[in-house]
Order: C-alpha cells, then sequence, then structure tokens
C-alpha cells in the first residue's frame, strides 16, 4: 500500500499533512487552485500561522477605498518559508439554504480551507 508524504521543499522537514483531508481537485472555491493544493485540516504543530490584512486598492467612487482582503499566510515551523495561504471560502458550516434569505444576517460562515503551493512542497510516495 502507497501513501503520500507532504514535505517543505525549502527544509525537507515532514508537514504531516494526510491526504483523507485534501479537497478534489474540481471542488468550487472563491479563490483559484492554480498550481494548489487544498485541505480541510492540517496538524498545527508543523505550521506558524500570521494573520494578513490587505487593502487593493479599487477607486469605485470618491468614497470607496478599496478591496480588503484577509487571510493567514501558513509558514513552515521548521524553516519560516512561506508555503500557503488559509482561506475561508470552503464549505459552509451550516445546513442552510445559503446565503439570501438565510435570516437577519447575511453572512454564512465558512470553514477554513489550507491551500499550499504545490511549488513549495516536496510530494513523494512511500509503500508499506
Amino acid at each position: 500500500m502507497a501513501f503520500t508524504i507532504y514535505s517543505c521543499k525549502e527544509c525537507g522537514s515532514d508537514l504531516n499533512l494526510n491526504p483523507n483531508d485534501m479537497f478534489p481537485p474540481d471542488f468550487y472555491f472563491e479563490a483559484g487552485n492554480k498550481g494548489t493544493i487544498s485541505f480541510a485540516a492540517v496538524d498545527a504543530d508543523k505550521f506558524r500561522f500570521e494573520k494578513e490584512d490587505k487593502i487593493i486598492p479599487f477607486f469605485e467612487t470618491l468614497n470607496y477605498w478599496g478591496i480588503q482582503r484577509k487571510r493567514t499566510k501558513i509558514k513552515c515551523n521548521s524553516c519560516g518559508h512561506l508555503i500557503g495561504y488559509i482561506y475561508d471560502d470552503g464549505p459552509p458550516l451550516t445546513g442552510g439554504i445559503g446565503q439570501y434569505g438565510f435570516g437577519p444576517s447575511q453572512v454564512v460562515p465558512r470553514a477554513p480551507r489550507y491551500r499550499f503551493k504545490t511549488k513549495t512542497l516536496l510530494i513523494s510516495s512511500q509503500t508499506t
């Protein structure tokens, strides 16, 4: 039986990512998937997380300053190399009918998605 090992390409540290937690490649997300793989859960001891708030200038009107993007950087705990980001565009956490007609709040809480750049990972297989 073969299993996949995901390691940091910079330092070779095992990131302990479980292939059973991986999203299918054709799963839809708001952010693009090109050159990335996404997981529903990770081992938090293997990573450092840094919050990032970024405002992208986009002037629609005089009082509108831009689009705010909140995300969290995922860095290797061993070497500090940036290997991905956490987005909150995963599957909805509720069994509701969606954003519209959901009740007083129009915000639907979503599960985090751990998105890793494939160029920062060393992916290998081992057989048992």
